[in-house]
C-alpha cells in the first residue's frame, strides 16, 4: 500500500495533519478573519529589525523608514513588535478621531520596574482615569492657566535674570539655571515653594532629573526595554533606578512632611490636596489614591514640568543666538508693546504675533520629544484598512507630525513665518503637536506654554544673546544630544544687557 493510499483511507489522520498546518499558519500570521497587520521590512532573528535603526538617533531611522513604508508600518525591535503610525493626517486620526482605540500606556519594562505602572505617565485603566482627572482638577484649582500662576513665573524671572547679570557678559552655561527656575515653578505647584539655586538638595533633584531624561533614551536603556531579561543580567538599569530610588526617597520625606503639617484650610500644593483625597476616599474599596501613586505622580510632575520646557528655553537662547535678524524682531516687538521696566505679562502674548511664532517655531524645529511615548491597543483595532491586534504597542511618531513635508513649507529649516500669515498675524497650525494630542496629551500643557512666553521674553527684553568670543554664528551646531529629550549639545552663552 502506497504512502498516498494510506492517508486517504485514513481520514482521521489526514484531517489531523490539515488542522495543524492551518494551525500553524494561523500562528504565523494571525487569524485571517482579522485582516492583515501593516507592512515594514522583514525581521531578521533575534535582533527584528535592530540592523536597520540607529538606537542613538533613532528617530531619524523611523523617518527613512515612514518613507518607504508610509503613513503605517510594523517594525520589530528585537522580539518586541510595534507599529509606527506616521505623518499628521495618520497621527491625528489615531490620537483623536479614534482616542479609545489608541488610548491606553504601552508597558515598557524599564518603567513597569520603576514605577509598576503607578502615577500619571504610565498607569492605565480606571486608576489612571481616577489620577489624571484629580490631577488636571487640582493644577487649575491651584491656577494653572490663570494669572496666578503667570505671577509665580514672573518672580521667577527676576532671581533667572539676577544669575544672568552676575556673568557680567562673560561666557556661561545655561543648563542648571534655567532648570532651576523652570523647577522652581512647578515646586511651587508640588509643594507649595520654592528653592534657592544654590541649595544643595534641590540642585541634587533638578541633576538627576536631568540626568534621568538622558539615561532614558540612551541605547542600554532602550535594549533594556527590547531584551529585558538578558538586561537585567547585565545590571544596565541599575544606575537609572538609583538615580528614582533617590528621587523617591526626597518626595517621601516631603509627603511626610506635609501630613504633619497639613492644614485643611490652607491647601499650599499638589501634595496637600492629595493627602486630602486620600482621606476622602479611604472608605472606598477602590483604593487609587495610595502613596505609591502620589510619589509616582509627583515625580511625573516634577520631570514634565523641568525637562521639557527648560530643554526647549535653551534651544531658544542658542537660536537666538544662532539668528541674530530673528532675535532683532523679536525683541522691536517687545520694545513695541511692552514698556521699558515692566514685565512681560501673559496677556501680552495676543499684542506679539512674531514672539509667538518664534517661540512656537522653537518647539517645532527642536523637537525635544522625537519619539512621543509609546501607546498600546486595548482590543483588536482596525486603522487604515489595517488590523492591529490587541496588546500591540504603538507609536504616533511626533517626529513624523512636526516635520512632515505635506503640513510645513520647509520643515528642516527654523522659520517662524510656519505660524504668520501674510499680514504677518499668528495663525495656528493643526500639525503643531509637541505636547502629542488625544486622552494622553500632556497634562501639563497651559502652563508650559505660559512659562514658555513669560521666560523667553522676560530673557530677550533683558538680554542680547551672542555665541562666546572666537565663535561665529555660523560654527553654532543645532544637532542635538542622544537622550530621551533632545538637548542641544553642550555650548557657553553670552548675556549682554540691553539697557
Amino acid at each position: 500500500m502506497t504512502v498516498l493510499t494510506y492517508l486517504l483511507t485514513r481520514i482521521d489522520l489526514l484531517l489531523y495533519l490539515t488542522t495543524c498546518i492551518l494551525l500553524f499558519f494561523y500562528w504565523i500570521n494571525g487569524s485571517t478573519s482579522k485582516g492583515k497587520m501593516p507592512p515594514g521590512p522583514k525581521p531578521l532573528p533575534f535582533i527584528g529589525n535592530l540592523n536597520l535603526v540607529d538606537l542613538k538617533k533613532p528617530y531619524e531611522s523611523l523617518m527613512e523608514l515612514s518613507e518607504k513604508y508610509g503613513e503605517i508600518f510594523t517594525i520589530h525591535f528585537g522580539p518586541k513588535k510595534m507599529v509606527v503610525i506616521a505623518g499628521y493626517s495618520a497621527v491625528k486620526e489615531a490620537l483623536v478621531n479614534q482616542a479609545d482605540d489608541f488610548g491606553e500606556r504601552a508597558v515598557m519594562p524599564i518603567f513597569k520596574l520603576l514605577a509598576k505602572e503607578k502615577g500619571i505617565v504610565f498607569s492605565n485603566g480606571e486608576p489612571w482615569k481616577a489620577i489624571r482627572r484629580f490631577t488636571l482638577s487640582t493644577l487649575r484649582d491651584l491656577g494653572m492657566g490663570k494669572k496666578t500662576i503667570g505671577a509665580r513665573i514672573q518672580d521667577e524671572l527676576i532671581p533667572l535674570i539676577e544669575n544672568f547679570k552676575s556673568h557680567n557678559g562673560e561666557p556661561f552655561n545655561t543648563t542648571l539655571i534655567i532648570n532651576c527656575a523652570v523647577s522652581n515653578v512647578i515646586c511651587s505647584i508640588i509643594f507649595g515653594e520654592r528653592f534657592d539655586y544654590d541649595d544643595p538638595m534641590f540642585k541634587n533633584i533638578v541633576e538627576i532629573t536631568m540626568e534621568n531624561a538622558r539615561l532614558v533614551g540612551t541605547p542600554k536603556v532602550m535594549l533594556f526595554n527590547f531584551f529585558p531579561r538578558i538586561s537585567t543580567l547585565l545590571g544596565v538599569h541599575k544606575e537609572l533606578k538609583q538615580n528614582y530610588d533617590d528621587l523617591s526617597e526626597f518626595v517621601l520625606k516631603r509627603i511626610k512632611h506635609q501630613r504633619q503639617e497639613l492644614n485643611p484650610n490652607s491647601i499650599s500644593g499638589y501634595i496637600d490636596a492629595y493627602l486630602m483625597k486620600q482621606e476622602q476616599e479611604s472608605a472606598k474599596a477602590e483604593k487609587y489614591f495610595d502613596n505609591e501613586n502620589l510619589v509616582w505622580s509627583v515625580l511625573d510632575l516634577f520631570a514634565a514640568g523641568t525637562e521639557t520646557t527648560s530643554t526647549t528655553l535653551r534651544w531658544g537662547v542658542l537660536l537666538m543666538m544662532k539668528y541674530s535678524e530673528i532675535q532683532k524682531k523679536v525683541q522691536e516687538e517687545i520694545r513695541t508693546h511692552i514698556k521699558q521696566g515692566q514685565m512681560p505679562a501673559v496677556d501680552d502674548r495676543r499684542n506679539m504675533p512674531y514672539t509667538e511664532a518664534v517661540i512656537h517655531e522653537i518647539q517645532r524645529f527642536a523637537n525635544i520629544v522625537p519619539l512621543n511615548v509609546s501607546h498600546t491597543t486595548p482590543s483588536d483595532v482596525y486603522f487604515r484598512g489595517y488590523c492591529i491586534p490587541k496588546g500591540t504597542e504603538v507609536l504616533p511618531f511626533l517626529t513624523s507630525v512636526l516635520y512632515d513635508k505635506t503640513q510645513w513649507e520647509t520643515p528642516y529649516e527654523f522659520n517662524p513665518n510656519h505660524f504668520l500669515d501674510e499680514a504677518g498675524k499668528f495663525v495656528k497650525r493643526d500639525a503643531f503637536m509637541p505636547f502629542s494630542a488625544g486622552r494622553r496629551a500632556c497634562v501639563g500643557e497651559s502652563l508650559a506654554r505660559m512659562e514658555l512666553f513669560l521666560f523667553f521674553t522676560g530673557l530677550l527684553q533683558t538680554f542680547t544673546f551672542y555665541p562666546p568670543p572666537g565663535v561665529s554664528r555660523e560654527d553654532i551646531s543645532l544637532k542635538p544630544g542622544t537622550g530621551f529629550i533632545l538637548f542641544p549639545l553642550p555650548h557657553l552663552v553670552c548675556a549682554k544687557l540691553n539697557y
